[in-house]
Parts: structure tokens; sequence; C-alpha cells
């Protein structure tokens, strides 16, 4: 005997049905479910990790895969994943202070960064040389 079960997931207002006796189905549910999941989540951090690399655009006028290497390479040596270095450069932008240790690392980054550009700068013809 087979039983068909109903799964309503309300923030999506998804519908999926898994019939038991059937387990490729109720397996393919899980499945999707889970992908589903994690595409959300992924969505979500980029959300964040965007916002975080505009700000840095502003800060250091540079372009968004300059701004992005450098979320990364924060990310790195603060040893935490991209999406939560964002969220708390996001949450520091809106009046929450920075972690001492990420201020630090952040802090580090920026300066290198200038400090190639002007490099960069002084190497080109016409460039500013101080």
């Amino acid at each position: 005997m087979q039983r068909t079960t109903v799964i309503q997931e309300e923030w999506w207002e998804l519908r999926a049905e898994a019939t038991w006796g059937n387990a490729s189905a109720g397996r393919d549910v899980v499945a999707l479910r889970a992908e589903n999941d994690q595409l959300w989540r992924a969505l979500a951090g980029r959300a964040v990790i965007d916002q975080a690399r505009g700000m840095v655009m502003v800060l250091t006028p540079c372009s968004r895969g300059t701004a992005r290497k450098l979320l990364v390479d924060v990310s790195r040596q603060c040893d935490a994943r991209l999406p939560e270095v964002a969220a708390v450069l996001v949450a520091a932008w809106e009046g929450k202070p920075l972690p001492e240790r990420m201020h630090r690392v952040l802090r580090r980054t920026l300066r290198r960064f200038h400090a190639e550009n002007q490099e960069c700068d002084s190497r080109r013809p016409g460039g500013s040389s101080r």
C-alpha cells in the first residue's frame, strides 16, 4: 500500500509530494530540498558580499575584482568565511564595532593595497612620483 505525503514550505510556498514505497522519489525530494536550501544560503551570502564589496570600492577607489580580492585576503587572514567577513563589515558601517583582529587585518590589507597602487602609479609614464 502506497501513501502520499504533501510537504508544505510556507516561506517559498512550494509543494512537494513524496510517495512512500517509492524510495527513489523520496530521495529526489530530499536532494532537491537540500540543493534549494544551499542555493538560498548562497544567494543571501552573495548579497552581503556585494554590499561589502561596494563599501570597499568606496573606501579605496578600485574595481569590483580588486575589492573582492581584498575581502578574500581579509577573510583568509582572519580565518573566517567570506560571507562572515562581509557581514561584519556591513554591521560596522551601520555602527557596530569591528572585532579587533579584523580591524588590524583590514587596516594592514588596505595599507598594502595603497602602497602597491602608489608603486604602480610611479612606474607609469606621466604617473605621480612622490
